[in-house]
């Protein structure tokens, strides 16, 4: 977990109704917080308030199926019916998780979610166009291959130019998918809760073909989760390899700084 990770200000745990002892929770950027019944996170822009009712809909209608099979975080607004509050938003803690590691487990989650986020936004949002975080433009950038390789040349990470053009080079117009709300950053964000159900959190909206998103949460489970290395084999080739290219330059142009020994040892390029 990054080591200087800010607590939430005052105000905005007053905003919140946040009470408690601040509690750091492990899981996602390893930059949330504990407030008692809340779970208070940073780096939230005001543009993603259009997210909130969406994906309350989409948790209650998760936890009344019988059985569960998958379950996402609910959103809780501000007092002031504000649901970002200088870059932190809030959802109901949820007592006894752990995280989820199994990768099998990660894209079964990945299926499920966005089948129903799918069905839930049928519709591009125009608001992701307001957003301007760094995960916003990499994932702009991992469609557009001068974009990407001009992007990295501008950067001083040692190596990353080449790494860049090395990925950019293999890319083709072949058709991932069609375009949906999905969760950009799956990996690190399922928990399991009490009885073993998948539980989301952090949804990260992108729009973009599921194969992506599911390509991102591979790419991050064996880099960062523990996958064997051998779960990339059969990104290796054809439509999955696409995905998986648009997936490492996104990881590579958002990461600040970025490993690209780590990513090049991956043989993606």
């Amino acid at each position: 977990m990054p080591p200087d990770a800010p607590q939430p200000p005052d105000h905005v745990l007053d905003l919140f109704v946040a009470e408690g002892v601040l509690e750091r929770l492990p899981g996602g950027q390893g930059t949330s917080w504990r407030a008692g019944d809340l779970v208070l996170s940073p780096g939230r822009d005001p543009s993603e308030g259009w997210l909130a009712p969406h994906q309350a809909r989409i948790a209650v209608r998760l936890d009344e199926q019988v059985p569960r099979a998958v379950r996402l975080s609910l959103p809780v607004p501000a007092r002031d019916g504000s649901l970002v509050v200088d870059g932190w938003a809030a959802t109901r803690f949820e007592p006894g998780t752990t995280p989820c590691r199994d990768l099998v487990v990660l894209r079964a989650t990945a299926h499920l979610l966005h089948a129903h986020l799918a069905t839930a936004v049928p519709q591009r949002p125009d608001e992701l166009d307001a957003r301007t975080d760094r995960w916003a433009v990499a994932e702009r950038q991992a469609y557009d291959a001068d974009a990407a390789v001009r992007a990295a040349r501008e950067r001083g990470d040692s190596g990353l130019a080449d790494l860049v053009s090395a990925l950019a080079a293999d890319l083709d117009d072949t058709d991932l998918g069609r375009d949906q709300l999905v969760h950009a950053d799956l990996a690190g964000n399922v928990l399991l809760d009490a009885t073993g159900t998948p539980f989301v959190i952090d949804l990260s909206p992108a729009w973009r073909s599921p194969l992506w998103a599911e390509a991102v949460c591979v790419l991050d489970a064996v880099l960062w989760g523990g996958a064997p290395a051998d779960a990339l084999d059969e990104w290796r080739s054809g439509v999955h390899r696409q995905a998986m290219l648009r997936a490492a330059l996104f990881r590579v142009l958002s990461d600040q700084p970025c490993d690209v020994g780590g990513y090049a040892a991956l043989g993606l390029a």
